[in-house]
């Protein structure tokens, strides 16, 4: 459950955390906060590791009062080879908010369905990302993109 506010930019190396897979967008990132009058902040170290990758920041002092989401969740529903069913739920108040799905073709390096919100498009994208270099281990520097 991410930070919504949260734009990650970067994987982090995975000694950070005891078992980076289980974060929410699947390893932790680094990245920029998104929350009104605050974006492009860098956050510290700290609320990368305890705040952003984790969602439900309370404590984080840039998350604004009023706010559409408090976390946002993803899972690979299906993996049809090449296709991935992606579903998302934005969480407020640990109760889903919004939900769907997103599309992707691996095959193809692009999203068949995506996310209006760029920020929640982007968490997705990491998410995907980190999913196929875990499901494919042997393919180094697997990516989104089909010519990387």
């Amino acid at each position: 459950m991410a930070c919504p506010y949260f734009m990650p930019t970067q994987k982090l190396p995975g000694n950070a955390w005891l078992h980076p897979a289980r974060l929410p967008l699947g390893g932790g990132w680094s990245g920029q906060c998104c929350a009104p009058g605050h974006e492009g902040a860098e956050p510290s170290d700290d609320d990368l590791r305890e705040l952003c990758n984790m969602g439900y920041a309370a404590a984080c002092s840039r998350l604004p009062q009023q706010r559409g989401c408090d976390a946002v969740r993803f899972a690979v529903a299906q993996d049809r080879g090449s296709r991935l069913l992606l579903s998302f739920v934005c969480e407020t108040g640990h109760r889903p908010a919004e939900h769907g799905s997103l599309e992707y073709d691996a095959s193809l390096g692009r999203w068949m369905s995506s996310h209006p919100d760029p920020r929640i498009q982007k968490m997705a994208e990491c998410y995907v990302e980190s999913y196929l270099l875990r499901r494919i281990p042997s393919a180094p520097g697997a990516s989104l993109s089909p010519n990387a």
